[in-house]
């Protein structure tokens, strides 16, 4: 009855160590996947900060269609919008809910050309010039305006974001060591008895330490695929509702490198944590046994 509870509680040891370590690198996970995936996240930001370049009344169609296709080859621009005075007006009617046209007797709005420009070019500095240099075009452009404030913005919460997430990650990564290190402690400390009468025996400390060393090994690679299978759910959940997120941060040599370094991690936590806690207990006294 007694080798069947011992038997029990050690099997429930070991159950409890590998989902300790599952959550623990779930987590580490899903932080090292928005931390590597970081500069997508931010690119996608920058990206859609817009420029509007709003055009002279008098310029000429075919002029307007070359300075797009001049834009759209200019190494700081992704991408071109262009809108025409009549669908300008036609937005702004409809925002507004009645025709303004008819009201004051001509369409007071501009043609316009949005541009969005490469991530790293989405920044006050970089657009001040740009904006200088499409201002040289008189005979096109009217005038260039951006949202200085909302760019500002965006970078400035870009980088404390990314402050936060390094901190949040190496903080949960410390926790996540100490409550692992803990569970492994509990499991050893059930076996502490079998681990002196070893030593009373003339078992070597290399010797005891084998089986138990790779006891913890096995659990950290367990709880390295266990976190993948629930990182891979996540996701699959996570894209039904937010699908252009996951395309975002999911990619297959992400991934791959993912998989490598939690299971290395698993494997590094599991051995380090059990080598503690079965070096204390080979170094402990016999009267401090029953403590």
């Amino acid at each position: 009855m007694s080798d069947k509870y011992t038997k029990r509680r050690l099997q429930s040891s070991s159950i409890t160590t590998v989902i300790s370590i599952s959550l623990v690198l779930f987590m580490v996970g899903l932080l090292a996947m928005v931390v590597l995936s970081a500069k997508k996240v931010t690119d996608y930001v920058k990206e859609h900060i817009m420029v509007s370049i709003y055009l002279n009344p008098d310029a000429k169609e075919a002029d307007v269609m070359a300075f797009q296709k001049s834009l759209d080859a200019t190494r700081y621009v992704r991408s071109t919008t262009f809108t025409s005075a009549k669908s300008a007006a036609d937005n702004f009617r409809k925002e507004l809910g009645e025709d303004f046209v008819n009201s004051i007797g001509y369409n007071p709005l501009p043609s316009s050309i949005d541009i969005y420009l490469k991530a790293e070019y989405a920044n006050n500095d970089s657009i001040n010039w740009i904006r200088k240099d499409l201002q040289d075009k008189k005979g096109l452009v009217a005038d260039v305006d951006y949202k200085e404030a909302h760019v500002s913005a965006v970078n400035s919460h870009i980088r404390t974001v990314s402050i936060v997430i390094l901190i949040f990650t190496g903080l949960l990564l410390l926790i996540a060591i100490a409550l692992i290190n803990n569970t492994i402690r509990l499991a050893i400390y059930s076996k502490r008895f079998l681990i002196r009468t070893m030593q009373l025996v003339g078992a070597t400390q290399g010797f005891i330490r084998k089986p138990f060393l790779l006891t913890g090994i096995i659990q950290g690679i367990y709880g390295a695929i266990i976190s993948l299978f629930m990182l891979l759910g996540f996701f699959y959940l996570l894209e039904k509702v937010f699908p252009f997120l996951v395309n975002m941060l999911l990619d297959i040599n992400l991934l791959g490198i993912l998989s490598g370094a939690l299971v290395f991690l698993g494997i590094l936590i599991g051995f380090i944590c059990t080598w503690f806690a079965v070096h204390k207990y080979l170094r402990i006294r016999t009267s401090e046994l029953y403590y």
